[in-house]
């Protein structure tokens, strides 16, 4: 099937995320700490909402023995909300974003924040693609849905042991988690789901991939198992001094935490363990429906991919890297590259007939987990579907429509804006 590009009139404006972006890899450590506390990735309810449901924490049982512990060695965690009705037999499983650690000394500070201790974890309220408020999320609403907290920084991956910079243990087992909750939603009534889909944002939408083919092979075949990998199509590219600085990041995680076991076998008799992390290679092995959500200018790519701290000089960068709108024609070159090197490498998926695309212009990063993006009156459109309409028509099999839609290149889609 075609991709499609959408052409629409030439409108500059930015896509508001509501507060909470992604801590940037590139940050000094000194302030990584701060980051990671502005930056839960968990889908919190909209600011008009004054009183927004809280979901509870849940502490996966009997983790701790099997060794499925988060970076500090406290036991994993997640959210779950019980579905109702022509829902209650189907299942969202949402894995949590927040970038990786590849080194001991971040993961040492890592293991002192919700994003390495489920210690620091607190109630969160759903949004998105995990609201229960059918004007919201008109297909999803009443599933039950679950959102797994993210604590071993390798995205759900890592299987080995290390020392913190004090001494003490630290855990890499990311992959046990992931079996673990896995294990017990199947206890919980997901072994008899009739629906399933696996989704997550940024670092949980590379786990998505990661994790896309074992989720499915949990389910009997005449099941509907399929995946939504959301702001996570990490480009393995240069930054603006030429240098690969994600490929670097890349490369310590999957060292220091040991991913190779979920890496594809046909990818490794090949390339590096490193290469194949990336989700260029990921999606050639995948077998499983899935509908890859993402920007062709990921503000969180654009700021820790193409132009790092350190990779330009002065500030000459510092205004585009906040908003696009700032950018020079040069600058503007620059990510009309890397836009053009997302559009090559998601050729894999072009050929894939039951997979889906959503590649807007908008300058944002993880746009299922906000109602403001996934549904609403401001949300962006491509073919004039907002992404939970086309995700939908793709899940359900809805209309003859083309399930691959790419917007035309920055500045160009009005409904980017508000």
């Amino acid at each position: 099937m075609a991709i499609v590009e959408h052409m629409s009139p030439l409108v500059v404006r930015k896509l508001r995320r509501p507060a909470g972006h992604p801590f940037a890899v590139a940050a000094p450590l000194f302030a990584l700490l701060a980051l990671l506390a502005a930056f839960s990735g968990s889908p919190v309810a909209a600011a008009e909402d004054s009183s927004p449901v809280l979901i509870e924490l849940t502490l996966v049982a009997g983790a701790q023995e099997k060794g499925a512990v988060c970076l500090d060695g406290s036991p994993p965690a997640y959210h779950l909300q019980r579905g109702s009705g022509s829902g209650s037999q189907s299942w969202i499983v949402f894995l949590q974003g927040g970038a990786w650690c590849g080194t001991t000394e971040s993961c040492s500070i890592r293991e002192m924040t919700e994003h390495g201790s489920s210690k620091f974890m607190e109630p969160i309220a759903f949004d998105g693609i995990l609201s229960d408020q059918q004007p919201q999320n008109p297909d999803f609403y009443n599933w039950n849905k679950v959102f797994v907290r993210y604590c071993d920084g390798a995205s759900f991956s890592g299987d080995a042991e290390g020392e913190a910079e004090n001494g003490t243990k630290l855990h890499f087992r990311g992959l046990r988690i992931w079996e673990a909750v896995v294990d017990e939603l199947m206890e919980k009534g997901m072994d008899t789901a009739k629906q399933a889909l696996l989704a997550g944002c940024s670092a949980g939408g590379l786990s998505t991939l990661l994790h896309c083919d074992n989720f499915r092979a949990r389910f009997p075949q005449e099941v509907s198992v399929k995946c939504l990998p959301d702001g996570g199509f990490f480009l393995d590219a240069k930054d603006l001094l030429g240098e690969r600085f994600i490929r670097s990041v890349f490369d310590g995680v999957v060292q220091l935490q040991n991913v190779s076991k979920v890496l594809p076998k046909d990818c490794l008799a090949k390339k590096d363990p490193t290469e194949c992390f990336f989700p260029a290679e990921l999606i050639k092995s995948i077998s499983t429906p899935t509908f890859i959500v993402n920007s062709g200018y990921d503000s969180w790519q654009i700021r820790n991919v193409v132009a790092p701290d350190g990779s330009y000089p002065g500030d000459t960068w510092s205004n585009c890297r906040d908003n696009i709108g700032n950018c020079s024609s040069k600058q503007m070159d620059v990510l009309h590259g890397f836009r053009n090197k997302l559009l090559h490498e998601l050729k894999a998926a072009e050929g894939k007939r039951d997979w889906g695309l959503f590649i807007d212009s908008c300058f944002a990063h993880c746009q299922t987990q906000f109602s403001s993006s996934w549904q609403s009156p401001t949300s962006p459109r491509l073919g004039n579907k907002t992404i939970a309409e086309a995700v939908g028509d793709w899940y359900f099999g809805r209309g003859k429509g083309v399930m691959k839609q790419i917007d035309y290149k920055y500045p160009c889609n009005p409904t980017c804006g508000s």
